[in-house]
């Protein structure tokens, strides 16, 4: 690097006062696989304990303003949870974020959502699409948080076509009601639940969706949702290049939307994807992107689990910034391989912990959130008036 310490100092400051992610509401609750799910005392299965939980986690990192919800599992009321919610909000310095429609769950949705072959699904679907976008409104959350496991198993037993008209209709309604301040993210999956067919199965299918719909709408990239050789850092210079990136949810995998906390598998991957978007933001390019977090930990304590994620997202964030992107360019433009690829590399390896802990500290933060989280005895407290609820059954599998 050679940046001067200052300057160092200057630009992670400037990108770390940058950087907000959002975290899950059901990250905080009793989760597992489909085959079963080993309880937490410590779990939240309220919506109170889930924004107690989200406001532990912001004290600690200070970059974890909003937190998203669910509808039927934190919404079950729709509207009538809103003045609820609001409360929440107040009580513990946490607002609402993305709000996300559950088009999966429901008897109902077997052969599809907004795909069904039947219309009375696909209008219910779409009704509730519709009541998640006002009850967006009522929250003053911006972002509508699309995913749906829409697909089929077998070769044959649907119209593929048929069902891309179906989505395009829906979509186009569902932007048609969006308020102008608002978006629509709409969210790709290789496969699982549908392993045949996936409705909205990549980056393309999302996109193409996302200008049919309108231009309130863009793309939510999952770091999870791909193939194991998947090159989603050009994915994402794509969607970049293309103005259709809307934001992320952050996870890590191992092959593919494996649930696990951001970077314990490949950290150089998140890296190279916040490069991307430095890169962007250098040239000039007007970048709107919703930094989120999609993960719900069967294993891991949830808590430490969530700000584990958040530290290193911090961390990576910042190893891109402070790579010496002028000079990179030279390196590039001269076909300097082995240069740029080291200087490009050794932003990677720099250890930026000392300058997130000096940070930290100039915020009034935990120079350690992690250290300070187990001082604390938030998790032994909850898990403590908590644990007599802690077997319930969750509403996410």
């Amino acid at each position: 690097m050679t940046l001067s310490e200052s300057a160092i100092m200057d630009r992670a400051f400037q990108a770390l006062n940058s950087f907000r992610i959002e975290i899950p509401s059901w990250g905080f609750a009793n989760t597992g696989t489909r085959f079963g799910k080993f309880v937490q005392a410590a779990a939240a299965s309220t919506i109170e304990e889930k924004f107690a939980d989200a406001a532990e986690v912001n004290r600690l990192t200070g970059v974890t303003p909003t937190l998203a919800l669910h509808m039927l599992w934190d919404l079950p009321d729709g509207l009538k949870d809103v003045p609820a919610v609001k409360q929440l909000e107040r009580r513990f310095g946490i607002r609402s974020g993305s709000i996300n429609p559950n088009l999966f769950q429901n008897q109902e949705y077997k052969f599809g959502s907004l795909c069904n072959p039947s219309r009375a699904v696909r209008e219910r679907a779409l009704k509730h699409l519709l009541d998640s976008i006002e009850i967006a409104k009522a929250l003053d959350s911006r972002d509508i948080s699309l995913w749906m496991a829409d697909g089929s198993n077998y070769p044959g037993t649907q119209n593929m076509r048929k069902r891309i008209g179906w989505l395009e209709e829906a979509l186009r309604a569902a932007h048609s009601h969006l308020a102008p301040d608002q978006r629509l993210l709409v969210e790709y999956k290789p496969f699982e639940p549908a392993f045949y067919h996936t409705d909205i199965a990549d980056w393309g299918m999302a996109s193409h969706l996302a200008r049919h719909a309108g231009p309130q709408a863009c793309v939510l990239v999952d770091t999870g949702h791909h193939y194991n050789a998947q090159n989603i850092e050009q994915i994402v210079a794509w969607l970049l290049h293309t103005g259709m990136l809307g934001g992320f949810h952050f996870n890590d995998r191992r092959y593919a939307d494996d649930d696990l906390t951001l970077g314990s598998i490949d950290p150089y991957q998140i890296f190279r994807i916040f490069h991307e978007i430095h890169a962007a933001s250098d040239d000039g390019l007007a970048i709107d992107i919703a930094y989120m977090i999609d993960q719900s930990h069967n294993l891991k304590g949830k808590i430490e689990a969530m700000v584990q994620t958040v530290v290193m997202a911090q961390e990576l964030y910042l190893k891109a910034a402070l790579i010496d992107r002028k000079k990179l360019a030279e390196l590039q433009r001269s076909c300097e391989l082995v240069a740029a690829e080291e200087l490009y590399r050794g932003a990677f390896w720099c250890d930026v912990r000392p300058l997130t802990r000096e940070w930290r500290k100039a915020h009034g933060l935990p120079p350690d959130p992690l250290e300070a989280l187990r001082a604390s005895g938030y998790v032994e407290r909850a898990a403590e008036e908590r644990g007599s609820r802690s077997s319930a059954v969750s509403s996410y599998a």
